[in-house]
């Protein structure tokens, strides 16, 4: 086996020899490297709908605090808690005892006073035509006409306070101002109301529509503001409910089957975190959305008919500027400057340096040099939103 060994060694270097030989390549001279393989995705223009979402805090459309106008006891409550109300609907009880009384007193004070007016209405009818005669005097008859007035003005102020009687009365039935959904009552049976106590008997929110109060930054209120005044102008086609579409995200982040629309944005920019207020108007009849809820209003800021876009990991940012790799039609690889529009769902909006059909290098990029031939060893699809035109900037 010893004596094998150099004629193998002589045989093996000869054979690697003769295979340099026939490559054209000289003993010591490495084989050429293989193309860089890359990955590529197509651009095609499509429509693109940028959204953006905004945290925002559910609000009551409105709110009524019920307060006695009267003082009283409190004899029944009239209502089920947590249940739908009707303006109008009696809710409290307070004791009407004193009311009526009063009232009755006020009441018999206007039938005295209309006795005295029609006393003093008789007593002048019969100077007046004595008057005329000169029978009496004029300073008999100017006494009867004065007695006359005077007694009118009782009249009137008697019944005056004979009305605020009654409607003292009829305050001590409480009831709801507006309809929406009552809370839990305040005050119970027993206790002691006036209409200076810093607590209400109870309180009426009405949910079957709500506000979702979002803030933005001050630099979007721009693009709304302008969306706003679209919409304006169709308001007298579309209804004076007209207004920018608003869709409102639950705590999952799945959007809500609510119609919801911009109403209007705020005036004053918060010093602090330079947001503004926007107030967006949603129909819940459902009741899903509550008060004090924390939900995201994903709100349409601008549209795009046709839209090139790139992933996010096939731009590279240096001293040149913002580029990307795009292959030629014989697969040579090239750098080309761009600009870039908003980020969504991981993908740039191209607004300069590329066209419909240029093929974008996604990965193997760090192999690349200017001018060299590629191998594309995968294509991407050319965009998430093929089937789906809205996206969300997050």
């Amino acid at each position: 086996m010893k004596n094998r060994t150099p004629w193998v060694r002589r045989g093996a270097g000869a054979l690697a020899a003769s295979l340099l030989a026939a490559c054209g390549m000289e003993a010591g001279e490495m084989p050429p490297a293989p193309p860089p393989a890359v990955t590529v995705t197509t651009l095609k223009p499509e429509a693109l709908t940028v959204s953006e979402d905004f945290p925002g805090r559910v609000a009551a459309l409105r709110v009524a605090e019920i307060r006695p106008q009267v003082s009283g006891i409190v004899q029944r409550r009239l209502f089920q808690e947590g249940a739908e109300v009707r303006a109008g609907q009696p809710l409290f009880a307070i004791n009407a005892a004193p009311f009526q009384a009063e009232a009755a007193i006020a009441a018999a004070a206007l039938q005295r006073a209309e006795a005295a007016l029609s006393r003093a209405q008789q007593q002048h009818d019969r100077l007046a035509p004595l008057a005329r005669a000169e029978a009496v005097s004029r300073q008999a008859f100017d006494d009867a006409t004065t007695e006359r007035d005077l007694a009118a003005a009782d009249v009137a102020q008697a019944r005056a306070t004979h009305r605020r009687r009654q409607l003292d009365l009829a305050f001590a039935t409480v009831e709801a101002p507006i309809a929406g959904r009552i809370d839990q009552a305040l005050q119970t049976e027993g206790a002691l109301v006036a209409a200076t106590d810093a607590t209400p008997l109870a309180r009426i929110v009405q949910i079957d529509q709500v506000y979702v109060d979002v803030r933005q930054p001050a630099a979007a209120l721009a693009p709304l503001r302008r969306r706003l005044e679209i919409a304006g102008k169709g308001r007298a086609e579309e209804g004076a409910g007209a207004g920018v579409p608003v869709t409102v995200l639950g705590a999952d982040g799945a959007p809500l089957d609510l119609k919801a629309r911009v109403l209007f944005s705020g005036m004053s920019v918060d010093a602090g975190t330079g947001d503004v207020l926007m107030r967006v108007l949603v129909d819940n009849p459902r009741r899903e959305l509550l008060p004090g809820m924390f939900v995201r209003a994903r709100l349409s800021s601008i549209a795009y008919e046709q839209a090139l876009r790139v992933p996010q990991q096939a731009v590279q940012r240096g001293a040149m500027g913002t580029q990307v790799w795009v292959l030629s039609g014989t697969g040579e690889a090239r750098r080309v400057t761009v600009q870039l529009g908003e980020l969504v769902d991981r993908h740039y909006r191209v607004s300069a340096g590329l066209r419909a059909g240029d093929r974008v290098v996604v990965t193997g990029m760090d192999r690349l040099v200017e001018g060299v031939r590629t191998q594309v060893v995968a294509s991407e699809a050319a965009s998430p939103l093929a089937a789906a035109s809205t996206a969300t900037v997050r």
